[in-house]
């Protein structure tokens, strides 16, 4: 890790703690939502947990590159996202989706 993403990163978990839902955590493995991965540090990268399409999308146009084994088994796809302008709403986006309850498994 260098140092100009370490406070990147602690200002992101901190901007995360404080969503309204109170369903974020910082462990030392990352971001979780619900006791699950979202989104961690690789190096100077954010590694987010997005839905494929979106995946394919940010890697096809340059914003990400895939992460060939995240540290836990991915609800979409792994990716790491370099700009760290990008980390707030790729997080977010990680956060929402990773978060959501599997539609069709409440019943």
């Amino acid at each position: 890790m260098t140092d100009s993403h370490v406070p990147s990163f602690e200002l992101l978990a901190a901007q995360l703690l404080e969503d309204p839902d109170l369903d974020v955590s910082v462990t030392a493995t990352g971001l979780h939502v619900h006791g699950r991965l979202f989104a961690y540090l690789d190096g100077t990268e954010l590694a987010v947990d997005l839905p494929p399409q979106r995946a394919d999308d940010l890697v096809e146009r340059g914003v990400a590159t895939f992460v060939a084994a995240g540290r836990s088994e991915a609800k979409g796809a792994w990716v790491r996202i370099t700009d760290s302008q990008d980390w707030p709403e790729l997080a977010a986006e990680a956060h929402q989706f990773v978060g959501e309850p599997a539609v069709g498994k409440d019943s």
